[in-house]
């Protein structure tokens, strides 16, 4: 078993005096693609989150990289993409090579010019994610794939260990939702990046997950696609807390 990235034990958290998450014991193990899935409400974002140190558990622990979370100054080797369209003005006057080059801030700080050595560094991040034709135009100008693709390149200019990805997909035209999964999976294969992906797409999702994890404010089933996929829709309905239907992908 390959060393834990992220371990949550006994995790709980309330909001307003209602219970979030309860007890959730939770690891992501090191080159792990890990699909999150679960009905609206059930804690996904939350758990996020408390990963991500934006808020703080009630009760339990939180590890990363083996170190409690209150310890731990490495902020740098997690990167997070948030949902495109219900977070960024797509007319914002930026290229590709700005949009990119502000993930460097925390590093850099504001108000200081790059070396060549970083330029290097947003055009190597660009090129990882095939957009390097597009460096120097405007983001306005891309479509949702291509725009969520530069996003992803922001998140990997200061090459993170692990890429956490909260619905990514929103806002990509159907067309395109399985060229990004096939980027998110070539990044985990030959960049070994350990991925932490929220999606309410299961069906696309146990094509490329090592691992699924149901949430719906406790764990309620941790294990392999092929696991996920002979549940019943008696067992997911009963996960999710309303009646699930699965419906199939076409290839």
């Amino acid at each position: 078993m390959s060393e834990p990235i992220v371990t949550m034990n006994n995790i709980n958290f309330t909001y307003e005096n209602k219970p979030i998450l309860k007890k959730v014991n939770f690891e992501i193990p090191k080159g792990k693609f890990m699909g999150l899935v679960g009905p609206n409400g059930g804690g996904k974002t939350t758990l996020i989150k408390l990963i991500l140190g934006l808020l703080k558990p009630d009760e339990g622990e939180i590890k990363l990289f083996n170190t409690p979370i209150e310890k731990f100054q490495h902020r740098e080797k997690i990167g997070f993409v948030s949902q495109k369209a219900n977070s960024f003005n797509a007319g914002f006057p930026a290229t590709v090579f700005e949009v990119v080059s502000t993930g460097l801030t925390a590093k850099l700080g504001y108000f200081k010019f790059m070396k060549k050595s970083h330029r290097e560094q947003v055009l190597a991040a660009i090129e990882m994610v095939d957009m390097l034709d597009y460096a120097f135009e405007n983001i306005g100008n891309l479509s949702g794939g291509q725009q969520q693709r530069v996003f992803i390149a922001r998140a990997l200019v200061n090459e993170p260990e692990l890429m956490i990805l909260d619905e990514p997909t929103v806002g990509v035209d159907q067309g395109n939702v399985k060229r990004f999964y096939e980027l998110l999976d070539k990044l985990n294969k030959e960049q070994q990046i350990t991925m932490l992906l929220v999606t309410h797409d299961t069906g696309i999702m146990t094509e490329y997950a090592t691992d699924i994890v149901c949430l719906n404010r406790t764990l309620h089933f941790h294990g392999n696609p092929e696991e996920y996929s002979s549940l019943s829709d008696e067992d997911l309905s009963l996960f999710y807390g309303h009646p699930v239907t699965t419906i199939a992908h076409e290839a």
